[in-house]
C-alpha cells in the first residue's frame, strides 16, 4: 500500500556515549511506472499521493500532451502488488485519438530516480522540449513583496516536510488583480523536486488551466534547468526558487522570455532573466 510517511524505529547516537531508540517518521519512497495504453513508457522514483496530477504533469513536461483533452483515462493499473492488493505503483494513461504516441526514441529507457527529472533520456536532442505554450509576451506584473511572501506561504503547504524534513515542495499561484495579489491555486510534496513540479502542473492541466498564463511557481530548492523548461512547457512565466539557478537555467530562461528569480529568502532575491514582471516595492 502505499504511504507518504513512513514510521521507523531508529538508534540515536550522541558524542557523550549516550545511546536510545526512538521513533521516527521517514518520507515514503516508492517507484511509479507509467503506462501509455498498456505499453510501458517510464518508471520514476517519487512520495506516493497525487499520482494522477504527478502523471499528467510529466506528460506535458515531455511534450506529450498540451492540453486537458489529450487524456482520455487516467487510472490506477489492474495488476495487484506483492501484498495482494491493487497496485498502486503503476498508472495507465490512455491518449486521445489526436494525440500522436511519442516516438520510441524519447521514450526513458532507465528509471528517473527522484533526485533527476531527465534522468534516462534516450538522446541529448531529446532534453529540450518545444513548448505549445509561449510564455514571453506574458504581461504579468507582481510587486515584489508579493514574490518574496511566496517561501512562507510555500512552506505553511508542507505537512510532510514538517513530519519527516525530507521532501521538496512546489506551488503554482495566479496573479490576481492590478495590485500584483498573487492566489494559490495548488501545491504539492514530493522526495523529487522535479516530481513536485509535475505535480502542481499536472493538477492545472487535469483541470483544464492550461496555458498557465499569469502565474508564477515557486519552488523549495534550487532553480534548474529542467524546472525552468517544465515552467515552460506549461505556459507559465516566472518561476520563483528559494536556492541558487544554475547557468542553463538562466540562460534558458532569458532565451524563452521566462523570468527567473533565485535566492528568494523572503526579504530579498535575484532576478537573474526577464526582470519587468517584478515590480520594485
Amino acid at each position: 500500500m502505499k504511504r507518504a510517511v513512513v514510521r521507523w524505529r531508529v538508534q540515536t547516537m550522541s558524542a557523550t556515549g549516550e545511546v536510545g531508540h526512538k521513533p521516527d517518521q521517514l518520507a515514503g519512497e516508492e517507484p511509479l511506472e507509467i503506462r501509455l495504453a498498456g505499453r510501458p513508457f517510464s518508471v520514476t522514483m517519487r512520495t506516493p499521493g497525487q499520482d494522477f496530477d504527478l502523471v499528467a504533469g510529466f506528460l506535458l513536461s515531455e511534450g506529450v500532451i498540451w492540453d486537458a483533452g489529450h487524456i482520455r483515462r487516467i487510472d490506477y493499473g489492474p495488476g495487484v502488488g506483492a501484498n495482494g492488493l491493487r497496485d498502486f505503483n503503476t498508472v495507465d494513461v490512455t491518449l486521445s485519438p489526436e494525440v500522436s504516441a511519442p516516438n520510441i526514441s524519447l521514450q526513458r529507457h532507465v528509471y528517473t530516480s527522484s533526485s533527476c527529472g531527465i534522468c534516462g533520456t534516450a538522446s541529448i536532442d531529446a532534453v529540450r522540449k518545444a513548448s505549445h505554450h509561449e510564455v514571453k509576451f506574458d504581461r504579468l506584473s507582481v510587486s515584489v513583496t508579493g514574490v518574496l511572501g511566496l517561501p512562507a506561504r510555500l512552506r505553511a503547504e508542507q505537512p510532510t516536510f514538517t513530519r519527516t524534513g525530507g521532501v521538496h515542495a512546489a506551488a503554482l499561484f495566479m496573479g490576481g488583480n492590478s495590485s500584483g495579489d498573487l492566489r494559490l491555486i495548488s501545491a504539492a510534496e514530493d522526495v523529487g523536486r522535479h516530481n513536485a513540479v509535475d505535480k502542481v502542473l499536472g493538477r492545472a492541466a487535469l483541470h483544464g488551466l492550461l496555458p498557465l498564463t499569469g502565474t508564477v511557481l515557486q519552488v523549495s530548492g534550487r532553480a534548474s534547468f529542467e524546472l525552468v523548461q517544465k515552467a515552460a512547457m506549461a505556459g507559465v512565466p516566472v518561476l520563483s526558487a528559494v536556492s541558487a539557478p544554475s547557468s542553463l537555467a538562466v540562460e534558458l530562461g532569458d532565451e524563452l522570455g521566462l523570468t527567473v528569480a533565485a535566492f528568494n529568502n523572503g526579504t530579498t532575491l535575484n532576478v537573474y532573466s526577464h526582470p519587468d514582471r517584478i515590480r520594485s516595492a
